[in-house]
């Protein structure tokens, strides 16, 4: 095994790596890192030791074991210090690769939005409650935010703006039951810059587990070590629970320990919300016995109630002296107790949270029946769920440990966004930001495309329910498309607690300081997401009492609502839709319109057409008995399907001589944009839109992007689906057109969503532009992790993205194609993976994989056929077949 050496030698780093030695400055910086890293460029190495004298001072260490991890960050290698090394360093090192690619860890204390990020991407959760990684310690400032949410938790609150009432339904921010401080003569020690001395925290990803190690000073040099861990329950997905450690480090003395259980919580998170109406809750009842505490608080509108309950324990405390205080807002419960210098005392906390919908509650000032468990047994009992959700999602890639962390990480995050535990039993679906912040207020948006094929090929009971969610707001969105005067089902942009259209009307611009109107309401592209994510379930389910009663109503009732807004346009002589915004929120209107909305969006329109070969599809695929009573509720005739018939064979596209399909109508009149003055002007240019706004511009006026918008059809089908479609419409195209329209998208957009790098990375890869594919999907991975859209993070993660890494993962590398009726698999695997792993569900046949450059070991536990490099290979129930690509034969 090879591996380099670094020492520290006169303010100077040396590297002895084949046999030479490197140097560099004496600093540990991510900078000296990317040094290291460059000057290593063609060297074979598989990790590094750092050899560096032992010290006792926790704040030296903690700067030379954080510069270990930037190195290990950077090279994608284990780095371990010598005095780790065990057996042998190959076994060291291998362990430390493991031990990276399962653990998310941080060093020191950050503010503000540094701070929020790390806080959103060390939650802990379950998919119904969501805890941001704070520690007990912490309040809700500028620069730290404990935030508990629980999925499907909205209120509605008046706001004045710009001389306006605006209502907004936001994610409320439930009371917190986390909160613990520490006094020492008569000081209470705040987490601040100035109390802490050491600072580190981890989560471990295979159990959910978090930690953090903090040394603590008061003004008069008490210095105090305290050890938190947090478990939120995955067997139980009402049950959280802290461990609160504390060790005087150079003193004896009384120490007071206070928790409390906090109704006075607010909405923070989300800077530009700020001005908006914070408060929630309104706190009904306040409640303390012995050991144990309750508080239950009301949203103002919605009328949920939270009833949230606590047990204290500890094996090294008499909590018989617990002194309890109850104010009409807070339990507090304190206690006193003579600590002795180097010694261990533990407090516990267990909290059990419970949510009513507005009747279903009934109020008591009883304690709740239920046991709540201690921290071991909830720890225990939740690890082992953990283990059996990772047997089911782990990605496991052999060649590139930091690549691995990332899918270990978003895997993680969507498991705690929406869980099997919890999601199968609630009203409610995946939010554009999880359980992790505010951003977007919780709400649900087209992202569910990019998120339920996760749980579709890994837990489709999950995915149904997440369907469920939609198909019990139906009639919401008929109402909306009847107001509006359309037929049929138009689903919101933002969804929320009822279904009803929850966008804002006025948007905040950060740059300008200055609130516009927003008409990002006319993404009705979102209905056909939905019927996307129906087709796909149903194609690897094969659900069919969900299609009889709730997947084919759905799909024509969406059907429906496109039939009524397509009209006749005499001078094309071909059908528009109008009205409508497409996935590049950039262009809300034409130039030097007062009104929003485009035409003939080439997205909308294709997707559209593709649902009407669908619902076509529905007749010859199911019988009159089963469609009779989706098609009663939906009113479905037999002059709608001969009028979509009609519209689907001459829906309107506006396409080049080149054969490059406009992004809507009129899109080839709009002006070229200067993209070297605005990246040498702004750096970032992300946010086009907005820095076109602050200039006095219009992003409506340039041929400028934020997402992929035209090509975004590709994403969703194969390219022979999408030439079906065109051809469907009348349409013949060059047989380059994708690599042409690939080309002049990408050089025209900003990619000012994440989820438009991994978009354009499977466009990359079906045009064979390998460099390209892996490069935006690596932006894609780190995209949360590195921040790179300069604190949105802190918002919270971006669910879709992170879903939508782990899809391509498994769909563009793997090769996996789950949209046709059976499984194909052809991989192109990364230069730099030498294996993949992963598990699949489809069609309840579960298989389980293992792919490299030349061969593909599959087992399936039923008999059934799948499609490699082309070629049909029939699989025996449990018996696994190592298959060479050069050599596969069909069967």
């Amino acid at each position: 095994m090879n591996y380099i050496e670094i020492h520290k030698e006169n303010e100077q780093l040396m590297v002895l790596v084949e046999g030479r030695t490197l140097t560099f400055s004496g600093q540990l910086t991510v900078e000296n890192a990317a040094n290291i890293r460059e000057e290593l460029k063609g060297s074979i190495f598989d990790g590094g030791i750092i050899n560096w004298s032992e010290t006792e001072s926790f704040m030296e260490f903690q700067e030379v074991d954080k510069f270990r991890l930037i190195l290990e960050e950077t090279l994608n290698k284990p780095i371990i210090f010598a005095s780790a090394v065990k057996d042998s360093v190959e076994a060291s090192l291998k362990e430390e690769a493991e031990y990276c690619s399962w653990n998310l860890v941080y060093h020191d204390f950050r503010t503000g939005k540094d701070e929020y990020a790390a806080e959103s991407l060390l939650t802990t959760g379950n998919g119904f409650i969501g805890l941001r990684g704070t520690v007990p310690e912490m309040r809700i400032t500028k620069d730290t935010y404990p935030a508990t949410y629980l999925a499907g938790l909205y209120n509605t609150a008046e706001s004045q703006i710009e001389g306006q009432i605006i209502k907004n339904e936001d994610f409320v921010n439930a009371p917190n039951l986390q909160y613990i401080s520490l006094e020492i003569d008569g000081e209470i020690v705040n987490f601040t810059q100035e109390t802490v001395k050491f600072f580190k925290r981890s989560l471990d990803l295979r159990t959910g587990l978090f930690e953090a190690v903090s040394i603590l000073e008061t003004s008069a040099g008490s210095q105090l070590k305290v050890t938190v861990k947090r478990v939120v329950s995955m067997a139980n997905m009402h049950e959280y629970s802290l461990s609160y450690e504390v060790m005087p480090l150079n003193f004896n003395g009384k120490v007071t320990i206070t928790t409390e259980a906090d109704g006075t919580v607010f909405n923070y998170n989300v800077a530009r919300y700020r001005s908006l109406t914070k408060q929630h809750l309104k706190v009904t009842e306040t409640v303390a016995e012995a050991m144990r505490s309750r508080l239950q608080a009301k949203t103002l509108e919605s009328a949920f109630t939270i009833v949230q309950e606590a047990q204290l324990f500890s094996s090294t405390m008499d909590l018989s002296e617990l002194i309890s205080e109850i104010t009409d807002e807070k339990v507090i419960q304190s206690m006193s107790v003579e600590m002795a210098e180097g010694q261990k005392y533990t407090l516990e906390k267990s909290v059990a949270v419970h949510l009513y919908k507005k009747g279903e509650e009934q109020k008591s000032h009883e304690f709740e029946a239920f046991e709540i468990s201690d921290f071991n047994s909830m720890y225990k009992a939740s690890s082992e769920v953990w283990k059996d959700y990772w047997q089911e999602t782990a990605i496991m890639v052999e060649g590139d440990m930091m690549s691995e962390k990332m899918l270990h990480l978003h895997t993680y995050h969507i498991l705690v966004s929406g869980s099997p535990t919890a999601n199968p039993t609630l009203d409610a679906s995946i939010t554009a930001r999880g359980l992790h912040g505010e951003a977007y207020r919780g709400h649900i948006f087209w992202d569910e495309l990019f998120i339920l094929p996760f749980y579709i090929i890994h837990f489709p009971e999950t995915a149904r329910q997440l369907l469920m969610y939609r198909y019990n707001r139906l009639p919401a969105a008929k109402s909306s498309a009847a107001k509006a005067g359309y037929q049929g089902a138009m689903f919101p942009w933002q969804s929320g607690l009822d279904g009803t259209e929850q966008s804002q009307e006025l948007h905040l611009n950060p740059i300008s300081g200055e609130w516009g109107e927003d008409h990002s309401r006319l993404q009705r592209h979102v209905s056909l997401a939905i019927a996307y994510n129906v087709w796909l379930y149903n194609n690897n389910t094969e659900d069919k009492e969900f299609m009889i009663h709730h997947g084919i109503e759905l799909l024509m009732e969406i059907a429906k609502f496109w039939l009524s807004i397509a009209a006749y346009n005499d001078k094309t002589e071909r059908y528009s839709i109008s009205g409508v915004m497409g996935p590049d929120e950039f262009h809300e209107a034409y130039p030097g319109s007062t009104k929003g909305g485009l035409t003939d969006n080439a997205y909308t329109n294709m997707m559209v057409v593709w649902l009407f070969e669908e619902i076509e599809a529905l007749y010859l695929n199911y019988s009159a008995d089963d469609l009779a009573t989706a098609q009663k509720k939906a009113e479905m005739t037999r002059e709608d399907l001969a009028q979509m018939n009609r519209i689907r064979h001459d829906l309107n596209l506006e396409i080049n001589s080149e054969g490059v399909i406009a992004q809507f109508a009129g899109y080839f009149d709009l002006k070229e944009i200067d993209w070297t003055y605005y990246k040498e002007e702004y750096g970032n240019i992300y946010r086009m839109d907005r820095i076109l706004s602050a200039e006095g511009c219009s992003a409506d006026e340039y041929k400028v992007a934020k997402q992929a918008d035209s090509l975004m059809i590709f994403y969703n089908f194969r390219k022979d689906k999408v030439d079906q479609i065109l051809a469907d419409m009348g349409y013949q195209l060059p047989e380059d057109y994708l690599e042409k329209n690939l080309n002049y998208y990408l050089a025209r957009t900003s990619h000012g969503s994440t989820l438009s790098r991994i978009v354009h990375s499977q466009l990359a890869s079906i045009v064979e532009d390998k460099e390209l594919a892996w490069n935006l999907y690596q932006e894609a991975l780190y995209s949360d992790y590195q921040d790179i859209q300069g604190g949105t993070t802190a918002e919270g993660i971006h669910a879709g993205v992170m879903a939508a890494t782990l899809f391509i993962t498994l769909t563009t590398f793997a090769g996996i194609d789950i949209r046709q009726k059976e499984v194909a698999i052809q991989p192109q695997l990364p230069e730099t993976w030498e294996k993949l792993k992963f598990r699949l569900n489809i069609r309840g046949v579960h298989y389980q994989l293992v792919i490299d450059k030349e061969k593909i070991q599959i087992e399936a536990d039923q008999s059934v056929r799948v499609t490699i490099k082309g070629e049909t290979v029939s699989l025996e129930s449990g018996q696994s077949q190592q298959l060479f690509y050069e050599g596969v034969s069909a069967k």
